[in-house]
């Protein structure tokens, strides 16, 4: 044995594909076991309630099965691959360093999105790839009405898609540049 480790031989491409592919099956695992955690939660919060309603047994049979109808379509939703083809564009509502957000509609809902558009290219090249990640993770796992929503996300080979909540109004960074400075009220109001 030569003294080398392993990982000295590795370029470090090879490196941070490695990390990578880490991050995301310790990612995948510890979301499974979440969604395993929330779905036995809502189960049991069902059961408490049927308890407290004192129903009879028929009753309670026919809320658990519409309540395994209802977990089992919210499993296949999250099974559905989805594409840039089910939306369609509606319009540019901003821009930004590393792409655009569009207005989008679902095409088999009609429901209405903001779609955040992020060349992989430009966010390898500035080197903030950890970024983007951390913020995709913050707002898959936010849960608040302060945070904007993201319901998907998927990617092909040049750009990375989030689907989130629309919000009429725009962002704060470009109500920022708008006024340069924010009054009291706004600032109160944001705070």
């Amino acid at each position: 044995m030569t003294g080398s480790t392993p990982c000295s031989s590795m370029s470090n491409h090879t490196k941070e594909r490695v990390t990578m592919t880490k991050v995301t099956l310790e990612n995948f695992y510890s979301n499974l076991i979440a969604q395993h955690e929330e779905r036995e939660m809502r189960q049991k919060k069902l059961e408490k309630v049927m308890e407290e309603e004192g129903l009879k047994d028929e009753e309670k049979r026919l809320r658990r099965s519409a309540h395994a109808r209802k977990e089992t379509e919210f499993l296949r939703l999250k099974r559905t691959r989805l594409g840039l083809e089910d939306f369609e564009s509606l319009k540019v509502i901003g821009r930004g360093a590393f792409g655009e957000v569009r207005l989008v509609q679902k095409k088999d809902t009609g429901h209405v999105y903001a779609l955040k558009i992020l060349r992989k290219a430009d966010m390898l090249e500035k080197e903030q790839v950890g970024h983007i990640r951390a913020e995709r993770d913050i707002l898959v796992e936010a849960d608040s009405l302060w945070v904007v929503k993201m319901f998907y996300s998927f990617q092909d080979k040049l750009n990375l898609y989030l689907i989130m909540e629309f919000l009429p109004g725009g962002d704060m960074m470009t109500l920022l540049m708008k006024k340069d400075t924010l009054t009291k009220r706004d600032q109160f109001y944001i705070a």
